[in-house]
């Protein structure tokens, strides 16, 4: 799995695939704890891995949702999000 420098860098797809490997637990521990600083360096500021891990009361924290989350956040705060397939 390749890891890219930016959100904008990663289409929907790919960015669910991420965050289903890390809710799946899938790998040794150094990868998954990779993953999450990774998500955490590209999506910090929209909620980073507390999406995956303590989502919100009611939240959708699929890989579904928590895709969604973070593009609904770029969206309002100006920002670029994903890029088409």
């Amino acid at each position: 799995m390749e890891l890219k420098n930016a959100l904008s860098d990663y289409t929907e797809s790919e960015f669910r695939q991420i965050i289903q490997t890390i809710k799946n637990c899938d790998g040794e521990e150094a990868f998954q704890d990779d993953l999450i600083a990774h998500l955490n360096l590209i999506a910090l500021e929209a909620g980073g891995s507390d999406l995956v891990f303590y989502p919100e009361e009611g939240a959708d924290n699929s890989a579904e949702g928590i895709t969604q989350t973070i593009k609904e956040w770029s969206a309002a705060n100006g920002l670029p999000d994903f890029k088409d397939a």
